[in-house]
């Protein structure tokens, strides 16, 4: 049987009703130096999600699954491949996590279990991301992250206009006025090292529906933005599963939301706005607010200081263009933090990619006479790179890491992840964050290059 596919026999015995085997590819495959990624583990992802869709096509309900040659990575291709958003069928359950544990069996280790908690929170970052933005807005976004962080003694704070106003996120505040739901802010506090560690800070973009705003999107391209909170929703989803794994690093989180519409107050291009590091944006493309609303996080996290601060957002088209949803693309200013993200998304096999952050692209955005800095710059090409040099304007003078997710973060296509659904949001790179910060925590905890 070739890797992908899955057999089903009936009938073999009085323990199983039925058995689904499903293949693993070719024997001794380990890391793939050319393609950056752990094919074992990564094949062993791909049988376990099939043999497992195999066998809930059928009704089955109660599904034994067998290690694989690694717990964790059956784990993981089994419980991503049972989800499916099914909320538009009963309201009164839209926001039930599918019950993984319900579905699947297996002799218990720790392996498993951390495998499991892995795909729970990549699965919940996908219920956030799929739900319908009138269900999803900002203050509905704020509540449910309430519930499901606080119960794991994770710390989150609501910061509402007053707070804004008094930070002076004046260019937050600016963002938001076309649309008559209320800018929010969500302060997350993760400790789970020392109190004197010094934290890493994640800033993930929270649009839950972007219009484009004056500079409308194409219809048909609306219902995808519904997930423009793709980014906050996979910093929530790490931070849920550094707190249920007890992963001992400390992690503050900034998740600005909004509504970026085409209101009668929505900036209007040509408009400029202060951040709160005192810098001013022109504002040339309102479908391009997304980086605008990361300034002042960026700017205030350094209140924080933060080790290393990274930020996570669907930032601009062109990433989908250049890398498809093969991998996520990453700006960073150390060459340590990229070769650890790098073997973090070779491990869970949702791998990433380095981009240049040369001044050549800050000189694009910052060469005018009137203004500190531009959201879309000066001549055409290197969108993505544009806009993390946006972004390096307002980071704190400290290891920085821009993840831009336009091209894995938002709707599956199914191709090459077959435990990611055709038609659904990935809720990717979340395992990839976890990994990246756990190798962080525990530095001497090398991940072995074979299964």
């Amino acid at each position: 049987i070739c890797l992908g596919r899955a057999h089903v026999y009936h009938n073999l015995g009085c323990q199983f009703y039925a058995v689904a085997v499903a293949g693993l590819g070719p024997d001794g495959v380990g890391y793939n130096r050319r393609e950056f990624i752990n094919e074992c583990k990564e094949n062993v992802r791909i049988a376990a999600s099939v043999g497992v869709r195999a066998l809930l096509n059928m009704g089955v309900t109660d599904i034994m699954v067998e290690g694989l040659s690694n717990a964790e990575a059956a784990a993981e291709g089994a419980a991503l491949a049972l989800w499916e958003y099914d909320g538009h069928k009963n309201l009164l359950a839209l926001y039930d996590d599918p019950d993984c544990r319900r579905y699947l069996r297996y002799v218990p280790s720790d392996g498993w279990e951390k495998g499991l908690r892995k795909a729970e929170a990549q699965n919940f970052a996908r219920k956030l991301e799929d739900a319908p933005s009138n269900l999803m807005t900002p203050s509905a976004f704020s509540r449910h992250v309430i519930e499901e962080l606080c119960p794991c003694n994770v710390q989150v704070d609501v910061r509402e206009k007053d707070w804004l106003q008094d930070k002076c996120w004046t260019a937050f505040l600016s963002m938001a006025k076309g649309s008559c739901e209320p800018p929010i802010v969500l302060e997350i506090a993760y400790c789970g090292g020392a109190q004197d560690d010094r934290p890493v800070v994640l800033i993930g973009k929270g649009i839950t529906y972007d219009s484009g705003g004056l500079c409308l999107r194409h219809g048909t391209d609306m219902s995808e933005y519904r997930a423009d909170m793709a980014g906050a929703a996979v910093i929530v989803a790490t931070i849920k599963a550094l707190a249920s794994l007890s992963i001992p690093i400390n992690v503050n989180a900034m998740i600005p939301l909004c509504e970026n519409m085409p209101g009668g107050m929505a900036p209007k291009p040509g408009d400029v706005v202060h951040c709160h590091n005192g810098k001013t944006i022109r504002l040339q493309d309102t479908s391009k607010l997304d980086r605008v609303i990361l300034a002042d996080p960026l700017a205030y996290s350094a209140n924080y200081k933060p080790c290393l601060t990274i930020t996570i957002a669907t930032l601009t088209s062109g990433m989908r263009t250049a890398l498809g949803a093969s991998s996520t693309g990453v700006f960073t200013t150390s060459d340590v933090v990229w070769d650890e993200l790098c073997r973090a998304g070779a491990e869970t096999g949702d791998r990433v990619w380095r981009f240049p952050l040369w001044n050549y692209f800050t000189k694009h955005m910052t060469d005018t006479s009137a203004v500190d800095v531009c959201n879309v710059g000066l001549g055409l090409g290197g969108e993505p790179c544009r806009g993390a040099a946006f972004l390096m304007e307002f980071a704190p003078r400290t290891d920085f890491v821009h993840m831009d997710i336009t091209g894995t973060g938002m709707v599956s296509s199914g191709l090459g992840y077959p435990y990611l659904r055709e038609g659904t949001m990935t809720g990717r790179p979340t395992r990839t964050l976890v990994q990246f910060l756990y190798q962080m925590s525990c530095p001497t905890d090398k991940c072995p290059a074979e299964c």
